[in-house]
């Protein structure tokens, strides 16, 4: 059983707790049952079901912090991971920035468990798979894929009496459909957290779509284009960007929010005023566990209001350093738009670029956060509120920082989670001016 209860999961960190001899002592236990199925050139390739449960425990003499972790959970077990996590204690050198573990906490719930999430079947996988596979064979396309799906639970407590307890559940869907010569690309991507509102064989009919208007790509010169961001493709940029919003980043110069001389940019005009970014646990559409890894509480919290800069995350070390208020690291960002969707903000577009996707993003320069990356799986040519044709794909040098600054238009959010970053996020389509491309790739 990878499931425990509550109950269950605190009687044996009560246990661990007890079994110390350290100055103090924070145990945690993970647990989940994750299924999946995978398939390619329309044929299912693989599918099983991974189940475990781990127990890490973390232990302090002084300054000198020692890490153990097992899967084992009877008396003699418990003992044994304690006293190694001591004895690794004592060896270790001083941590020059440690904190003591978190005091009792108070957190409030949310919602991250549905039950038809963790009731999916392999017959579930297996249909999801045939939703995807059989339209594309019967258009003559090409489909691989993967499904994963897993119900979880983490549990935590302290020497200092907190604890928190909490289930959720997740389901992961993406599929990439190409023509049978290879030449079209159309890709779709869902994550959610109630398996009710996914639908495989809804999603694949956009894949597909893609994947054939895409086929006949044409070139066109680089520059600098309006272009059109779908959510996802908008959530691999962005997803650089918030690692800085931690303080200490911002505060020892080695992030966009850093000021020359010192210091941070914490209320200053950044970006657009239109733009209004918040991290909240309990937002319906992007539910996340209410604590962060160190065991702060996660609050609603404005990180960009009406473009300026509202609030920075402050961890334990630096908030003390600092003399501020400690604060959860967020695990979801919500970004405020308007109504359109993306094909309601193609309409009003005079010439400009749909992106569809972006990947293989890397860092250029961080104190700017200029990235370069590709588009992918369906890039097409706008003009007078239509798509005219597919182009061959880009390279890109763009900036986040200065994508938010050129907006012409927001439309309605959606959940999505990007490929370079582990937040989910709730974001719009944007039409931007001046988006930078560089040169043209061979890619699909």
């Amino acid at each position: 059983m990878s499931i425990f209860t509550e109950a269950q999961a605190k009687a044996i960190l009560d246990k661990v707790i007890a079994l110390s001899k350290a100055d103090q002592c924070t145990a945690q236990l993970k647990g989940s049952i994750d299924g999946n199925v995978r398939f390619a050139l329309n044929n299912v390739s693989t599918s099983g079901i991974v189940s475990n449960v781990d127990l890490s425990v973390e232990v302090a003499f002084g300054k000198r912090v020692g890490i153990a972790t097992i899967n084992e959970f009877d008396d003699a077990a418990l003992e044994r991971v304690v006293r190694r996590a001591e004895d690794l204690a004592k060896l270790a050198p001083e941590n020059p920035e440690f904190i003591p573990a978190a005091a009792k906490q108070a957190y409030k719930p949310t919602a991250t468990f549905s039950p038809a999430t963790a009731a999916i079947t392999p017959e579930y996988r297996a249909q999801v798979a045939a939703d995807s596979i059989q339209p594309c064979k019967a258009e003559k396309l090409v489909a691989a894929g993967f499904l994963q799906d897993g119900q979880s639970f983490v549990a935590f407590a302290n020497s200092k009496g907190n604890f928190g307890y909490q289930q959720a559940t997740n389901i992961d869907y993406t599929c990439t459909v190409r023509t049978d010569g290879g030449r079209g690309s159309g890709w779709v991507g869902h994550n959610l957290q109630d398996a009710k509102a996914f639908d495989a064989s809804a999603d694949i009919r956009v894949a597909m779509r893609k994947a054939s208007a895409s086929a006949q790509a044409r070139a066109i010169e680089p520059g600098k284009y309006t272009v059109i961001l779908e959510p996802v493709a908008a959530a691999g940029l962005l997803g650089f960007m918030f690692n800085d919003f931690r303080a200490r980043e911002s505060d020892e110069g080695r992030s966009f929010l850093s000021k020359k001389g010192g210091g941070n940019k914490l209320g200053e005009q950044i970006f657009d005023p239109r733009v209004n970014f918040t991290a909240d646990p309990g937002h319906p559409d992007a539910l996340v566990m209410p604590w962060d890894d160190d065991g702060l509480p996660r609050e609603r919290t404005p990180i960009v209001t009406d473009g300026k800069v509202a609030n920075l995350q402050y961890t334990r070390y630096w908030a003390q350093k600092q003399g501020k208020r400690a604060t959860g690291e967020p695990g979801n960002i919500i970004m405020a738009g308007g109504t359109k969707t993306t094909a309601e903000l193609i309409k009003t577009t005079a010439k400009g670029i749909l992106v569809t996707r972006t990947w293989y993003i890397r860092m250029v320069d961080p104190q700017t956060v200029l990235l370069t990356g590709l588009t992918r799986d369906g890039t097409f040519y706008i003009e007078n509120g239509q798509i005219k044709y597919p182009l061959k794909n880009f390279r890109f040098n763009e900036s986040p920082v200065i994508m938010l600054n050129n907006i012409e238009e927001l439309g309605r959010p959606v959940r999505v989670k990007g490929d370079e970053s582990d937040l989910i996020m709730v974001l719009p389509p944007m039409k931007l001016r001046d988006f930078t491309f560089t040169s043209l790739s061979d890619a699909v």
